[in-house]
């Protein structure tokens, strides 16, 4: 039975990363508790053991899987994240970089030229003059990457303080578990930035889109409960303190991002 199950799943396409069951079954073995059945692969995307259900972990175009596990995180968020199983972090991390970078990238080619066009004056004196053209540029190529790493740190103090509030809170050792929630969490940040919008647009069309913003600002707080209740499996008596955990985190990442913007905008006031 557990087969069939596996190999029933192994056969969906990416886009259906919505109709996730509520348990996850190792392509392998079957079992929904499973962190990787080829101990030689455990790092790879190959030995995660859940290559049925994460788009990311499957094989396939980069690209396809990058917007399929992103959707699933946003969309599908309760059904993702409540069922997240075990697995290595590499896969996970790579998604988190990628999505993040795309994600940055997409919100400065799109900011730039608004910026350029609600000061001509400026962009003009910038792309007229070489030196000021280059250093301009070269702030884009130093600003997109750190932002994007800023984003995945983040993202993963974020998901650790959930999971040690979890433990706190009686439910179930989830340490590297947490990590990949952070990680897997960067989807919110792809499918809210423009080339989100973009995709989902043109695969969905003009009604998906325009619920993605309300499911990306939804996003958080479905997945944090989803991975309570489902992964972490935090009784009902404990969620309080977990929730404590990682409310307190999402707060200090968002007064460190703050300081760190406004001391930009001082900076880049007294250059």
């Amino acid at each position: 039975m557990a087969k069939d199950e596996a190999r029933k799943l192994r056969a969906l396409p990416d886009d259906a990363e919505l109709e996730v069951p509520a348990a996850i079954l190792c392509a392998t073995c079957g079992r929904s508790d499973c962190a990787g059945c080829a101990p030689e692969l455990a790092d790879t995307d190959a030995g995660s053991g859940i290559v049925a259900i994460v788009p990311w972990e499957r094989p396939g175009g980069a690209w396809t899987r990058l917007f399929a596990t992103a959707n699933a995180t946003t969309r599908g968020a309760a059904p993702f994240f409540g069922a997240l199983p075990d697995g290595p972090v590499a896969p996970a991390l790579r998604f988190a970089v990628f999505a993040e970078m795309a994600a940055v990238a997409s919100v400065f080619a799109v900011g730039v030229p608004v910026a350029a066009f609600a000061l001509p004056r400026f962009a003009a004196s910038v792309m007229a003059d070489p030196e000021r053209r280059a250093a301009a540029f070269g702030w884009i190529g130093v600003l997109v990457p750190a932002l994007a790493l800023w984003m995945v740190a983040a993202h993963i103090v974020h998901g650790v303080a959930l999971g040690r509030g979890a433990e706190r809170g009686g439910g179930r050792s989830v340490r590297r578990r947490s990590v990949r929630f952070g990680l897997y969490a960067c989807g919110w940040d792809l499918m809210s930035a423009p080339v989100g919008l973009l995709v989902t647009l043109l695969s969905r069309g003009p009604r998906a889109a325009a619920q993605l913003f309300a499911a990306s600002v939804a996003a958080p707080r479905i997945a944090s409960e989803a991975f309570l209740d489902g992964a972490a499996a935090v009784p009902e008596a404990g969620k309080a303190k977990a929730r404590r955990a990682g409310t307190v985190s999402a707060v200090l990442i968002a007064l460190v991002s703050g300081a760190a913007v406004v001391a930009f905008a001082v900076a880049l006031a007294l250059l």
